[in-house]
């Protein structure tokens, strides 16, 4: 399965031409808690002809306050009719309760933060009484307290908690690149089944490091990676996102129609 975000650019398209070449949406969870508006409408509308995944970035799992169930009730009140594959955030900290920094933010990759991690994972699960997912990160900086790689931190939290990844392929590449490790290593680590969904975007070259801008096709190294991903993972359904300079929403699909294309080569080659 390929799906592509949910925008509200392309609203007025779905509306009048609802038969598409995709086979999911995934929508962003903030932009439909407490309304019934429109976009509340477009999803109920959506939900007719495709299954969706909702894809949060308010969860802050990753900071020392405790986790906001005033917002995970919402988060459950709007999801439960829509029946979703999957239920994500990104796994990161994005400020203190009463400031949010809106970034998406990286933290130590050691012990103490496995097992708090863990901890926080086991509150959210049990609240929301399923398996909950969660994106590595494109991150610019890390910690001298980081012990452990990003990937196999990934790894102990989802076979000790029970969490799924949400396996983006373009942070993977960008961080790679910017951080000088390997990618190939980063994806052989992390467990075949604890893999949900596959995410993947565009980046910008700014000269001297990527920059993960969601805001351009997917790049050939990406997609390079992605037949790795995707051979591992085949179960996993997989979204193209696309954030800024949004275009048409046939570009999209074509990108998820790419999506498909190496899925084929990959899984019925001769």
């Amino acid at each position: 399965m390929v799906g592509v975000g949910l925008r509200t650019d392309h609203y007025s398209h779905l509306e009048e031409s609802p038969k598409t070449k995709v086979d999911f949406f995934e929508a962003l969870t903030e932009n439909h808690l407490g309304s019934k508006g429109r976009p509340y409408q477009i999803l109920e509308h959506i939900r007719k002809d495709y299954p969706l995944t909702f894809h949060g970035v308010s969860l802050n799992i990753a900071h020392h306050t405790g986790i906001n169930f005033d917002y995970l009730k919402k988060v459950k009140e709007l999801v439960t009719p829509f029946e979703p594959m999957v239920i994500s955030d990104h796994l990161c900290w994005t400020g203190a309760p009463e400031s949010n920094l809106h970034n998406l933010l990286p933290f130590p990759y050691n012990q103490e933060t496995l097992n708090f991690l863990c901890d926080r994972v086991d509150q959210v699960q049990n609240y929301l009484n399923r398996v909950f997912v969660l994106e590595n990160l494109s991150a610019y900086f890390d910690y001298t307290q980081s012990n452990m790689s990003e990937w196999d931190f990934l790894k102990e939290l989802s076979l000790r908690s029970g969490c799924q990844i949400l396996l983006d392929v373009n942070n993977i590449y960008v961080n790679s690149v910017n951080q000088k490790f390997d990618a190939k290593e980063y994806l052989e680590t992390i467990p075949d089944q604890s893999i949900a969904e596959i995410h993947l975007a565009g980046f910008t070259d700014m000269g001297d490091f990527l920059f993960d801008t969601h805001s351009k096709p997917v790049y050939p190294e990406v997609w390079e990676l992605y037949k790795l991903a995707t051979k591992k993972a085949p179960h996993a359904p997989t979204l193209i996102e696309w954030d800024d300079d949004i275009p048409e929403f046939n570009i999209l699909q074509n990108e998820a129609i790419k999506a498909k294309k190496i899925i084929e080569e990959v899984h019925f080659e001769p």
